[in-house]
């Protein structure tokens, strides 16, 4: 008999790897993607200091407004938006792209093009 592959496990499997070379700094935090089957959520870390520098999430009450009758797709990029304002704010300009094993497309590509909108470089 055949093993059915986890899809999840092999993401997470890569995720753990490509973690010994992207590190987060004051400087140049990390944006680490997280995406479940229907929310998508994304923060800035500090990885030197294991501190959560700011974040946006798809299921924030603040833009529940802003993402009502919006696609997957559409809330991704809505939230790249949100979370690159945000870093602006704390005067955030480069960060390095942890996309944690998803691949480049779909809602991931869809927050990144959103974040690069708002200001962010990566």
């Amino acid at each position: 008999m055949f093993k059915k592959v986890d899809k999840n496990e092999v993401r997470k499997a890569k995720h753990s790897r490509i973690r010994h070379t992207l590190k987060g700094t004051a400087d140049m935090p990390r944006l680490n993607v997280y995406r479940s089957l229907k929310e998508i959520s994304a923060q800035l870390i500090n990885d030197k200091e294991g501190r959560t520098l700011c974040s946006a999430s798809s299921q924030e009450k603040a833009l529940e407004k802003a993402l009502a009758g919006k696609t997957k797709v559409e809330k991704a990029l809505e939230i790249g938006k949100v979370l690159g304002e945000r870093a602006s704010k704390l005067g955030i300009k480069k960060v390095v792209f942890d996309r944690s094993g998803y691949a480049y497309t779909g809602r991931v590509k869809s927050l990144a093009e959103g974040a690069r909108s708002a200001g962010l470089e990566f």
